[in-house]
């Protein structure tokens, strides 16, 4: 094994390992949330589908391609890679729809006027329930057409594209069929991709003229704290920011794979890399944002202390 081999392999395990505990912590405590109904906000089921698909893809992904990266090209066999990049995709596709609704919800609760009759509807835990619901229906369906494309590693087959990920790999005829194919595949990435542009746009703006329509009142005040909601945007924000970068940048080098013939192994590691920045990272920057997290780790010192 040469050292490339083994140093990418050791940045997907670092990665991986990382996303993993960070998801699963916030998995816990948001279902935590919701099962007893203590400390519970309506976006816990919001973050907690965020956190579950941003978990698939680090399974889907991260794992074999570290597998891969040492070696271990032949664990999966051609229904194995089937199921692996099926899941994968569905988790990704889930991953953007969730971000968007979690966009779309903080951008209505700071400005009901936006859509006036959603604003009682995503107070409601059943409605957001089957938001939620219906973002899995959608991209199990969606993607129910890319087992066909997806093959063992070794598959040989007389295709005019085809990229190797080194445990699986997928090909493309470049029919006509295929190109539909292709549209519809990251056509549910670019419309969330304009909608995240557009809410993170207007909560900007509706943060921005709420700052000016009180920032009267806090020259008044002892403490400029900020709200809850605007902690909530913050974050939201920023998880944007991360998401619409990387998510950018890795289908753009998507696209590439799939229109250009022999691409090396590191544009196929780069942009696996890339697309696993988010399931890997943004979960620490909800631990970071969330305050029920740095009291949880304040009652845990002061039981400390106290004992």
């Amino acid at each position: 094994m040469c050292s490339a081999s083994l140093d990418i392999g050791i940045i997907f395990l670092t990665q991986t390992g990382i996303g993993l505990v960070g998801n699963s912590s916030l998995l816990c405590l948001y279902n935590f949330t919701l099962l007893t109904g203590h400390l519970l906000r309506p976006t816990d089921l919001i973050l907690d589908q965020l956190v579950l698909a941003n978990s698939i893809v680090l399974i889907s992904k991260g794992i074999p391609q570290t597998l891969a990266a040492f070696g271990w090209n032949y664990l999966l066999d051609d229904i194995g890679c089937k199921l692996i990049f099926y899941f994968y995709r569905v988790a990704t596709g889930v991953s953007f729809s969730t971000i968007c609704l979690f966009n779309g919800f903080q951008a209505i609760k700071l400005d009901p006027s936006i859509w006036r009759w959603m604003e009682l509807k995503i107070r409601s835990l059943k409605f957001l329930g089957f938001c939620c619901f219906f973002c899995w229906v959608l991209h199990i369906l969606v993607n129910s057409c890319l087992p066909i494309i997806v093959s063992g590693p070794l598959n040989s087959k007389n295709t005019s594209i085809e990229n190797n990920y080194g445990y699986c790999s997928w090909h493309l005829s470049g029919n006509l069929l295929d190109s539909f194919y292709t549209i519809l595949y990251f056509s549910p990435d670019l419309i969330s991709l304009g909608f995240m542009i557009w809410a993170s746009s207007s909560t900007i703006f509706i943060l921005y003229r709420h700052k000016q329509r009180v920032q009267h009142i806090h020259r008044h005040r002892l403490s400029s704290r900020p709200s809850h909601e605007v902690r909530a945007t913050n974050t939201i924000l920023i998880l944007v920011s991360f998401f619409v970068t990387f998510y950018s940048i890795y289908i753009t080098m998507t696209l590439w794979m799939t229109l250009v013939a022999n691409q090396g192994q590191w544009i196929v590691n780069t942009s696996v890399l890339v697309a696993s920045c988010f399931p890997a990272f943004s979960p620490f920057v909800l631990i970071i944002s969330d305050t029920r997290v740095s009291r949880l780790c304040s009652g845990c010192r002061a039981g400390r202390s106290a004992s």
